[in-house]
């Protein structure tokens, strides 16, 4: 009786609602889970101050996982929130491509603080950097009409020091690398740095692989800085696929319209498409979804999802950009032989150096190797005739 009533329960919503729902739909697969569980350990973990990057292709769901953790993070501080009504959990602000260029900090510092619900934006005050004003034993800037970057700045970080976030999530943060040519891209990346500094809060960069362009810019900021990779499920690995096609039926399950598709049947197709990116995929049937909707149909059929599909040009500049960032991202016994070497250690603790016999002495050299099929340079016996014995 009750899968009935629940049946009729879905019956008396129009299709619209249920594809909004749809929509909205997240689901916990494990490479999402997982990162949602390094990025809480991370924020808790790191010290205050530091910078956390979360990279990955687009698509992946990078902007579902900043949702996860944020419901986790309010989860958590309920109680620090009932003893401080003026803390916030977190703050969320998505840093927003520029129209010419040049990524607007003012624009974004205003968007933070409301955000935030700070009061009074545009008649901010600031410490005093030439002309001041004394009222009392207080020193203020005379606040022209609309506060400048440096002020809204600066209120950000009084707010930030007030209300305690335990973390500050910057979503698309590969649009701060978009500067007018001339600009460093470490000073964009400075005013983040001094931020984080200035009030120790937690700063999370969320974006595509173009923030690999600001890991390692210093060494100080290599230091401070946490790198999460939410990478796409490949289909090189059994196991990603087995969880892709589990994420497949999941779906089908949660589609609004008569299931006459066998979205399992066609995964290789759904794969294809979406590069192995739940998001890509999701966006994807939802899109097939409204198509159908629109065309007075109550099924989903493959021609609908053919003809909502990213183009094979589309898919092979995503698939490029995200090899590249994989590639750019990995870590294997190569490099850190490499980082041994310049350190001048033995590499003997490394997989391949069991294989190779014992260890070196310190006075070896790290790179004199034989390789395999090529003799050692030595000389041969010449001038001796060989005699067999009959």
């Amino acid at each position: 009786m009750a899968s009935v009533a629940l049946l009729g329960s879905e019956c008396r919503h129009s299709l619209p609602e249920r594809i909004a729902k749809f929509r909205t739909f997240t689901m916990a697969h494990p490479r999402l889970m997982q990162a949602k569980n390094e990025l809480l350990d991370a924020i808790e973990g790191a010290p205050p101050g530091s910078l956390i990057l979360v990279l990955g292709p687009t698509g992946v769901g990078k902007t579902t996982l900043r949702r996860k953790v944020e419901e986790s993070l309010v989860e958590k501080m309920i109680p620090e929130m009932e003893a401080d009504p003026g803390r916030l959990p977190f703050v969320s602000v998505e840093a927003v491509a520029p129209d010419n260029g040049n990524f607007n900090w003012r624009d974004h510092f205003r968007r933070t603080l409301l955000q935030m619900q700070e009061p009074l934006i545009e008649h901010k005050l600031a410490p005093a950097r030439s002309e001041v004003e004394r009222v009392g034993n207080e020193q203020f800037v005379s606040c022209p009409r609309s506060a400048t970057g440096y002020q809204l700045q600066h209120s950000i970080e009084n707010a930030l020091r007030y209300r305690r976030p335990a973390a500050v999530f910057i979503d698309e943060a590969q649009h701060l690398a978009r500067m007018a040519s001339g600009r460093k891209l470490a000073d964009q990346l400075d005013v983040i740095k001094s931020i984080a500094s200035g009030t120790q809060t937690i700063q999370v960069l969320m974006g595509t692989y173009e923030l690999l362009a600001f890991r390692n810019l210093s060494g100080q900021l290599s230091r401070r800085s946490v790198d999460l990779h939410l990478s796409r499920y490949r289909s090189e690995n059994p196991n990603d696929i087995e969880i892709f096609q589990n994420v497949v039926l999941t779906f089908q399950t949660q589609l609004p319209l008569a299931d006459d598709l066998n979205l399992l049947g066609i995964w290789d197709f759904l794969y294809e498409r979406s590069l192995g990116c739940v998001g890509v995929l999701k966006d994807w049937l939802v899109r097939a979804l409204v198509a159908t909707v629109r065309a007075g149909t109550t099924a989903l059929k493959q021609r609908a999802l053919e003809q909502t599909a990213l183009s094979v040009s589309q898919c092979e500049k995503i698939l490029a950009e995200a090899r590249d960032g994989e590639a750019r991202l990995a870590e294997d016994d190569e490099t850190r032989r490499r980082l041994r070497n310049l350190l001048h250690l033995s590499d003997h603790s490394l997989p391949y150096a069991s294989e190779q016999g014992s260890p070196r002495t310190a006075g070896q050299s790290s790179i004199s190797r034989s390789r395999p099929g090529v003799r050692r340079p030595k000389r041969d016996p010449i001038g001796h005739r060989c005699v067999a014995n009959v």
